[in-house]
């Protein structure tokens, strides 16, 4: 069976992995240059399909009058909405917090159709003019990827989560030619673990990706790249209290959209309108504020700058002839400022209705917008010299508004450097997007991708401490075996004394006559009772049982585990059979699992 591939290539290979004294765990190299393999694969399909239908919307709207500039926008909508409705659930929105909910709760596990159906769900949507990036498909789809040949292969379920990373890593690498970032974005908002063990594989697979995807196009160019400087530019300290300011404006344009896109997943869940009509009103908005944007700017005839991922845009704002002698596009204070709450609408708009697509390519369109307005007040008011010009704030706008919105300034520094190619500004760069996340994560407590989770009861957390909880099964743990008696409900509780007395249990589970967990009575709720002697021979197990109590199942982590022991207060929890999951098997203990996680510590 595939599920017996692995080990057996384990077996057969472990005597050249002992002499060339290899980790047990080899083989998740070789799995992360597969994944980034078919991800490439699966991004430059994606990418393609999604340049065609732009570029047919494009023409479209050229051709057609302007009030019917919402019809396509609303066509893509019906579509996604339906795909969604009908085949993946999870399809919907930009992606990332359901590849966290996958690590976290479900051990890497996502269903295959998931990344079908976003692929076509997010060309439908961002094809169409729907205001979203391409990074959120992309990663679900490697993430898909990874998961998918994770259990065909049937690697272990604690190495689930590193190859769901390796596809989200590629999914970066392959969709921004950005193997840096992309291995960081996996590090620093997915797994939140940069030990060794997990890195390796995970730059494997972004390099795999990467090399492919330019192998196709026949090129290595930087998606952004521009001459920022006409002049020898050297970053100075008269710059530093500008770039500072410009960080505390991206943080509070990231609190802002982040705040804006919840408050309108919200609103559009609170309207009485089918999931599958639900994304076309949403489109039906995008295209009305597209007409007042046309209309408020002349430029009938054309296509909203908001619309899709905005990539032109971004383009145009990074050439310093823009703000100047008027490039693509006239820079103004005034425009920029209606871009930014344009695309900051209509994101919302297209993923708070239930469209597909990512919130990186909106966060850069916002940062360049403010980073640029802010640059041309400076220069207005002499406040920079002749060496650079608005558009390097701009570019560094791009990064702090990133960091402020995902909490990783880390991935949000590479990012920028590798979309850009530009290392002049690394310095600024490096300074706004501290600043933006210092401020950030001050004004709220969660990332654009935590936020929704932390409303479902799920606590990302952060450090290597809580990736170690996560990878541990509760199993590997050492299990209290049950009394051979069983407890009844019907039982006396002085029959639990005497069971306490002779088997030393702290707390005792109870069944039905059928063998099947009803609850517990804990060794707390048995002290209590013990202060009024008098009244134990009159007492029934029923009085005392608990049966608010949850069990733990074989497959569930540490981190699950300890959260449920906080959650009810008890020292133990009842162990349940994998395939009878109302069938008691042991007691896991408080005290066993901290054991067990300090022996994960040390064992890494």
């Amino acid at each position: 069976m595939p599920s017996k591939l692995l080990q057996r290539i384990e077996t057969l290979s472990r005597p050249l992995v002992d002499k060339l004294g290899l980790r047990p765990d080899w083989y998740l190299t070789v799995l992360g240059a597969l994944i980034g393999a078919v991800t490439a694969l699966g991004a430059i399909g994606f990418a393609t399909a999604l340049y065609s239908v732009e570029h047919w919307a494009g023409q479209t709207r050229t051709r057609w009058p302007l009030w019917t500039l919402p019809l396509i926008p609303m066509l893509g909508a019906l579509i996604t909405g339906a795909l969604v409705f009908f085949f993946a659930s999870e399809a919907k929105g930009h992606g990332v917090p359901q590849v966290l909910h996958a690590l976290v709760r479900k051990k890497g596990h996502i269903p295959t159709r998931i990344g079908f159906v976003k692929v076509i769900a997010s060309i439908c949507t961002v094809g169409s003019g729907g205001s979203a990036g391409a990074e959120g498909p992309i990663i679900q789809i490697g993430s898909t990827t990874g998961s998918a040949i994770g259990r065909r292969l049937g690697a272990n379920k604690e190495h689930m989560g590193t190859l769901v990373a390796c596809g989200a890593a590629a999914g970066i690498a392959s969709i921004f030619n950005a193997p840096i970032a992309g291995v960081f974005f996996a590090l620093e908002i997915l797994l939140r673990d940069f030990s060794l063990r997990t890195f390796t594989p995970i730059v494997i697979a972004a390099v795999f990706a990467t090399a492919l995807t330019q192998v196709y196009y026949g090129q290595n160019d930087a998606i952004f790249a521009a001459e920022l400087f006409e002049r020898a530019y050297v970053f100075t300290p008269g710059e530093l209290p500008g770039y500072v300011v410009l960080g505390l404006l991206c943080a509070f344009v990231a609190v802002g959209f982040t705040q804006l896109l919840h408050a309108m997943e919200d609103f559009f869940e609170r309207l009485r309108i089918h999931p599958i009509v639900l994304p076309v009103f949403g489109a039906l908005l995008i295209g009305l504020l597209g007409i007042a944007y046309l209309l408020m700017t002349h430029a009938a005839g054309q296509t909203p700058r908001f619309f899709g991922n905005g990539y032109e845009t971004i383009s145009a704002l990074l050439e310093p002839r823009t703000y100047h002698e008027g490039g693509e596009i006239r820079a103004t204070v005034l425009l920029l400022a209606l871009l930014l709450v344009c695309k900051a609408m209509a994101t919302t708009f297209t993923l708070g209705s239930g469209g597909s697509g990512g919130v990186f390519a909106p966060s850069l369109f916002l940062g360049a917008t403010v980073g640029g307005a802010f640059g041309m007040a400076l220069e207005r008011l002499g406040l920079i010299d002749d060496t650079t010009s608005p558009a390097s704030y701009a570019l560094v706008g791009m990064a702090a508004v990133v960091a402020g919105t995902t909490f990783a300034p880390l991935t949000a520094i590479l990012l920028l450097f590798e979309l850009t190619r530009e290392p002049r500004v690394l310095a600024p760069i490096m300074l706004a997007a501290i600043v933006s996340t210092m401020v950030a994560r001050r004004l709220m407590p969660d990332s654009i991708y935590t936020a929704r989770l932390r409303q479902k009861g799920i606590l990302i957390g952060s450090g290597r401490d809580l990736t170690l909880l996560r990878r541990v099964p509760v199993m590997s743990a050492q299990v209290t075996p049950l009394p051979s008696e069983p407890v009844y409900a019907s039982d006396p509780l002085s029959k639990l004394i005497t069971l306490h007395a002779h088997h030393n249990v702290p707390d005792f589970v109870v069944v039905n006559h059928e063998g099947q967990y009803m609850g517990m009575v804990t060794g707390a709720d048995m002290r209590t009772a013990l202060i009024d002697r008098e009244a134990i021979p009159l007492l029934l197990v029923a009085e005392l049982v608990r049966t608010d109590i949850p069990t733990v199942h074989p497959d569930e982590a540490l981190d699950t585990v300890l959260d449920k022991f906080a959650r009810f207060d008890v020292s133990s929890l009842c162990l349940v059979h994998d395939r009878e999951p109302d069938r008691p098997m042991g007691l896991i203990t408080r005290s066993n699992v901290m054991s067990r996680y300090q022996r994960a510590l040390e064992e890494s």
